[in-house]
């Protein structure tokens, strides 16, 4: 699913226009974007966690020519899946 149909979803189901509906949405990333950039963490209820985690740096090898390299430390985003989201996707409770 894309963006675009992400808003005509909410267009169809909320009644706002086409441009608010884009607005909404373009928020709504927007927001969970600036969090997680600041280093917090995204809980949304009924769908899942979006977590993140500092990898420190390590040594690493290049595995065209083998030769040894330093990879920098860096964020990384983890997802996890609550149960009711696991459960509508099984098809169970």
């Amino acid at each position: 699913m894309t963006k675009i149909e992400i808003v005509a979803n909410v267009y169809e189901k909320l009644g706002f226009s086409k441009r608010e509906c884009a607005d909404i949405v373009d928020k709504f990333f927007e927001v969970i974007k600036e969090t997680l950039a600041s280093g917090e963490n995204v809980k949304i209820s009924g769908f899942g966690n979006f977590i993140v985690k500092q990898k420190k740096a390590r040594r690493g090898r290049n595995p065209q020519t083998g030769d040894e390299i330093e990879i920098a430390k860096r964020k990384v985003l983890n997802y996890r899946l609550s149960q009711v989201l696991k459960d509508a996707i099984n098809n169970t409770k």
